[in-house]
């Protein structure tokens, strides 16, 4: 990381600020909670928006994740790349989605993902277009209308934008994953 880790002896940060953390985290601190820690407004504000984000949105957590590891894989951010594959997994994904996942983002091809069908195409075609051109175009926005309700547009939206902001964050700090 291009800053110290937090350590509560640097820069001391209220005690239930760092227990939400540590809860919303299951009861250890991540590299990227070590850099949020420098700012206790900005480790309160994340910590209360990302488990919104994560944990409190009805849109699809599979396709969700897809679109997080999209963004991931297009910005070069490993450790979000490395937190979040896992989670689509879980989440009921492929390995080989995301191997045609990767090899999508790495041609960056405008067209249908090969290796990638329906929901999950839709989504990382969405999810790329909104991490390297900002703006979608409106044949792509007028299909995620057509397949979803305006509720799972939003939140499919909101995670992918997001983390957008997390890659950029992680990025420009150098945060690494976990040994």
């Amino acid at each position: 990381m291009r800053i110290p880790d937090w350590t509560p002896e640097r820069k001391p940060q209220p005690q239930d600020l760092v227990q939400a953390i540590l809860e919303r985290r299951g009861g250890t601190l991540l590299n990227l909670d070590r850099a949020l820690l420098w700012s206790e407004p900005l480790a309160r504000g994340w910590n209360t928006y990302l488990k919104a984000v994560r944990t409190g949105l009805g849109a699809s957590r599979q396709l969700r994740e897809l679109g997080i590891c999209t963004v991931a894989l297009a910005t070069g951010a490993h450790y979000e790349y490395h937190h979040h594959a896992p989670d689509y997994l879980a989440a009921g994904g492929t390995q080989a989605a995301l191997d045609a996942l990767q090899a999508y983002v790495r041609t960056g091809t405008k067209g249908e993902p090969p290796g990638l069908a329906g929901d999950e195409a839709l989504v990382a075609r969405y999810a790329l277009q909104m991490t390297r051109d900002v703006k979608v175009d409106d044949a792509l926005f007028a299909a995620m209308q057509e397949r979803f309700e305006t509720t799972e547009v939003v939140e499919i939206t909101a995670a992918i934008a997001t983390y957008n902001m997390v890659a950029r964050f992680l990025l420009a700090l150098g945060v690494t994953p976990e040994d």
